[in-house]
């Protein structure tokens, strides 16, 4: 049994669990006034392998000027965390609201509906309900770039209508640089400061498209999902997005000789670390991560004007998610697959009209999260089994309390680049204040970060004798997770 599936969550406060509460009951969000009162749309924005390093959540050097405005009206989760940083788990995690050990999707080539077959996910939910459901680009899984201009994985009854842009970016794929030749284009650190118009890159595209269908579909409730493919690798952007990031300007994360000296080899997913790339061709791949972060930023901005010119502003609510977060050299980490804060946190901006008002929230949530939330905000009748908890109560409350941690996994093992790899799981969980880790259940290796002491994870506390009783908590709430005693 799921503890946390159960009817029960647990109060972890700022770290230790203390025993179990009763949910609040549901908190009637905006009760429509007469059956002819119209329900919220919904505008479900995804970028792809995007992490938190942006000026909407503090960064002062990667722009994010439109996302820093929805952020003025919704909430900012500063503790959102993926169930698996990996784009196929987390996605199909993200829209059954169950988590992969539920869905079974542990990989790119998994398919949810083999395990779950009568699944409702959440663009089939407001379909089935009345709501005209249609996205453009990724929001199941895509390879990435080799789908860029084909349906991925999609799951075709979950929508009424499907758009599979293909932009320059994909047509000029043999102008980019690659960092790290010995990777397949989708999995290296590489890039390409694109000619042309923003509107001829995919993501353009799938601006584009999202904004027809809001013409289309203006005078009907709608459920309509932009899933950009940026910043996922090759990071690709038109050029003027690299100018506004010279080179110099550029600071890769910091780094400490001793950092590995307590950390368990099984936490390592990029090996060699910083795949031995040279500190000049790191910050040339961090450039093109942040361009492509404020390109991606640009598409969100134009869906946010159709809106407002259309109307339909004050009765939309968005949603803007990332599947995952991105090592960007922490630790000599990059990208996901790995269980560090960078990886594992995740953007989600929530606005609702009238209620939401630019406070953020500290509170540890998880993507699975976003499905009950919007079931409740529309009133629709969600599955009962769906493992997150509505967000509802900190949309109307930021600071309130939250008797819940948040849980990430992955699982690494033999694969093309590496097929001798030894089969791992690692399993964290988070708190308001600490995350505690098991690889394979502890057999190798653990790690305990307290974060208001080392926000950057470099000292392992797992071993430390003042730490036991945390550990001992800590690890009972992990398993209580996924059903272990």
């Amino acid at each position: 049994m799921n503890l946390l599936s159960a009817g029960a969550v647990l109060a972890v406060g700022a770290g230790l669990a203390v025993g179990l509460v009763k949910p609040a009951p549901p908190v009637p969000v905006r009760p429509l006034a007469s059956p002819a009162a119209r329900p919220y749309n919904v505008l479900f924005i995804a970028s792809d392998d995007l992490n938190n390093d942006m000026h909407c959540y503090g960064d002062p050097l990667v722009k994010t000027p439109n996302l820093d405005k929805l952020m003025s009206r919704g909430v900012r989760f500063d503790k959102a965390y993926n169930q698996y940083p990996f784009c196929g788990p987390s996605r199909a995690s993200i829209l059954t609201g169950y988590r992969p050990d539920k869905t079974g999707v542990a990989s790119l080539e998994s398919n949810f509906r083999d395990q779950l077959p009568q699944a409702v996910t959440l663009p089939q939910l407001f379909k089935n309900h009345g709501y005209f459901s249609g996205r453009a680009g990724k929001i199941f899984h895509y390879g990435v770039p080799d789908d860029i201009g084909t349906d991925g994985q999609d799951d075709t009854i979950s929508w009424n209508q499907r758009v599979n842009p293909r932009g320059r970016d994909k047509t000029e794929e043999a102008k980019i640089i690659n960092l790290t030749p010995n990777r397949p284009l989708g999995s290296s650190l590489s890039y390409y400061a694109a000619l042309g118009r923003d509107e001829e890159q995919t993501d353009g595209l799938v601006a584009t498209a999202v904004i027809n269908m809001m013409r289309a579909h203006k005078s009907q409730p709608f459920f309509l999902a932009a899933g950009f493919f940026r910043p996922h690798c090759p990071y690709v952007a038109p050029k003027k997005y690299f100018d506004l990031y010279p080179l110099d300007k550029v600071q890769l994360p910091e780094e400490r000789a001793d950092d590995w000296a307590r950390k368990p080899e099984a936490a390592k997913w990029t090996k060699p670390l910083n795949w031995d790339l040279p500190p000049e061709k790191r910050r040339e791949a961090l450039r093109a991560y942040y361009a492509s972060i404020t390109f991606m930023d640009a598409q969100v901005g134009r869906l946010l004007t159709a809106l407002d010119s259309l109307g339909l502003r004050d009765n939309t609510i968005i949603v803007f998610w990332s599947d995952h977060g991105y090592n960007v050299g922490q630790h000599g980490q990059w990208m996901k697959q790995s269980l560090f804060e960078h990886a594992a946190r995740t953007p989600l901006l929530i606005a609702v009209p009238g209620l939401t008002k630019g406070v953020p929230s500290a509170r540890p949530v998880e993507l699975l999260d976003i499905y009950p939330t919007l079931a409740q905000l529309c009133q629709l009748p969600a599955p009962a089994d769906l493992q997150g908890a509505s967000l509802v109560p900190l949309l109307q409350k930021p600071a309130a309390p939250r008797a819940r941690a948040a849980y990430t996994q992955v699982l690494r093992g033999p694969n093309k680049l590496d097929p001798t790899a030894k089969k791992i799981l690692g399993r964290s969980v988070r708190t308001e204040r600490y995350r505690y880790t098991e690889w394979n259940e502890g057999a190798e290796g653990t790690e305990l970060y307290d974060y208001q002491t080392d926000p950057h994870e470099f000292n392992n506390l797992a071993r430390d004798p003042a730490q036991a009783a945390r550990v001992h908590e800590l690890a009972a709430l992990l398993r209580q997770s996924y059903g272990q005693p």
